[in-house]
């Protein structure tokens, strides 16, 4: 098992530089790193320099995906806010379409390259007896935020092998996943299953996720716990049925990023998935 599926890293806030990110990938045997647009060294107008990028990754024999500011609101209220998320998101796109080759050469070619994305919940107003989301009040205008934006990455991507995935992480709202089945009809579109994020919040994704199982292409595997709730952990320090889920991956030929926030804990990941493997 262990040797057909991809296994990466996210950039971790202990390493400074891409450098310092790329060469522990390379240390630890992973095959790419993802790229957080969180952090300052990682926004579009910094990955836009690919020259970079891609002489870090052909110095150690690597590849690239990105994951998506966690801000990221293409539905907000306010036309300002949410044409600055679209053109992230496309600039984004641009670079990756760039980085398709490394995948090419050091990668699995059978494997889109992802782009992977939250949904953002919007706010909510408290009233006496309940909370409202707005975005569940104003569905309609919801709905046609994410009708465009399926329209434009449909455009923005092509024909090229590149994918936007979808990442559940404290439960989908019910507005929420009618707009995830609306973008999955789209072949430009996926699901990352948070494995961590899944068994924090008591796997109230779980049905949802199970139910477009061939729509999963990426996983986020970290260890986690349900009382009290807790992910990122190290693989073998919490609750999780690991090698159910990797079996899964194995089967959707999802590529794993070890989402471990240190790198004590994804090196201990990393010795945890060398031993399962003898163990076969």
């Amino acid at each position: 098992m262990m040797n057909k599926i991809q296994f990466g890293m996210p950039t971790l806030i202990e390493n400074k530089t891409l450098e310092d990110n790329v060469a522990l990938c390379s240390r630890l045997g992973l095959r790419f790193l993802e790229l957080n647009m969180n952090f300052p060294e990682y926004q579009a107008d910094r990955l836009e320099e690919t020259d970079c990028l891609i002489q870090a990754a052909e110095k150690h024999g690597l590849y690239y995906t990105i994951h998506l500011d966690e801000n990221l609101n293409i539905a907000d209220f306010n036309m300002l806010v949410t044409d600055a998320y679209l053109e992230t998101v496309r600039r984004t796109i641009a670079v990756l379409k760039k980085l398709v080759y490394l995948r090419d050469t050091y990668g699995d070619k059978s494997q889109p390259l992802t782009v992977n994305m939250h949904m953002n919940h919007g706010i909510f107003i408290t009233l006496p007896d309940r909370k409202v989301q707005m975005y569940e009040r104003d569905f309609d205008n919801y709905m046609a935020s994410f009708k465009a934006f399926r329209q434009k990455c449909e455009e923005w991507i092509g024909d090229a092998d590149v994918r936007v995935v979808v990442e559940n992480t404290d439960g989908f709202r019910d507005y929420e996943k009618k707009a995830i089945e609306y973008l999955l009809e789209s072949p430009c579109f996926g699901l990352t299953w948070d494995i961590g994020h899944s068994k924090a919040v008591g796997e109230t994704d779980v049905p949802f996720i199970m139910a477009h199982t061939d729509r999963l292409c990426h996983f986020h595997i970290h260890d986690g716990t349900e009382n009290p709730p807790k992910n990122h952990l190290a693989l073998g320090d919490g609750e999780i049925d690991l090698a159910a889920r990797l079996n899964l991956a194995e089967e959707r030929n999802a590529r794993c990023v070890l989402e471990t926030k240190t790198i004590a804990a994804l090196e201990k990941s990393v010795a945890y998935l060398k031993s399962m493997s003898m163990q076969k």
